[in-house]
């Protein structure tokens, strides 16, 4: 029986058959928008509040204000007090992007995996993590090390990709091949907003539906739905707009 670790996004779990494989890492891509980051959070949110799980959010993007002020527009106003207790913690782009070799950055992060237990990752995003490295063959070992990093330390892992296309690349990058798991989050424009939908292409060790769900953002973060029917347009004030 393989373990799972719940996301918190209802119906991604029962498509997942429980949530993500422990100890997992799973890229979630899709372009600017999608709610990639607020997948982030819910995780981590749901971790603590619902498992007693302690989350890291590595942000190369946005500063910790922000990704409060993200997560607070989904309705998780208790965000902040998971943060100010230690059960969230966040590096954000002043921290990840002081130094411009990733060794160090590497190091900051493995002195505070040997302090402190965690259970959730969440790092925002491998685009920026990508300009750390001079070419592809640079970026394959430091990605390979980073994802034994987190696996050895317990963590279960999102790793959020951006991507420019509005449906997912038919090229198959380097990081599809050195994750775990790959979920999409599509949107596609319409007269009145967005339409929304998550797909699940890969998940090593799970027998899981590879149909494109439609999907929803609102108060109370994401919900995938099992039927077209059970979902409403987002309209108006999106909080995804920008994450």
């Amino acid at each position: 029986m393989v373990e799972t670790v719940e996301t918190g996004v209802t119906g991604l779990d029962e498509i997942l058959n429980g949530g993500l494989v422990k100890d997992s890492t799973v890229l979630v891509s899709g372009n600017p928008g999608t709610g990639k980051s607020l997948f982030g959070i819910q995780y981590l949110h749901t971790g603590v509040s619902e498992h007693d799980e302690r989350g890291i959010y590595i942000s190369f993007e946005e500063d910790a204000e922000a990704i409060r002020e993200a997560a607070t527009s989904i309705g998780f106003d208790d965000f902040d007090e998971m943060v100010e207790a230690g059960d969230i913690k966040i590096y954000d782009k002043t921290e990840m992007l002081r130094e411009s070799d990733f060794n160090a950055t590497l190091d900051t992060l493995l002195e505070d995996f040997a302090d402190t237990s965690y259970d959730r990752l969440v790092l925002d995003s491998l685009t920026m993590f990508q300009l750390f490295f001079d070419d592809e063959a640079e970026e394959r070992t430091y990605l390979l090390k980073f994802s034994d990093i987190l696996k050895r330390n317990g963590l279960t892992s999102l790793l959020i990709n951006e991507q420019g296309a509005v449906f997912p690349e038919t090229e198959i990058g380097l990081e599809n091949f050195l994750t775990d798991g790959n979920i999409y989050l599509i949107q596609t424009p319409t007269e009145d907003g967005v339409n929304r939908y998550a797909w699940v292409a890969k998940m090593r060790k799970q027998d899981i539906d590879t149909d494109i769900f439609p999907m929803e953002i609102a108060e109370g973060g994401l919900t995938v739905y099992d039927k077209a029917s059970g979902f409403s347009m987002m309209g108006g004030d999106d909080p995804a707009a920008g994450f």
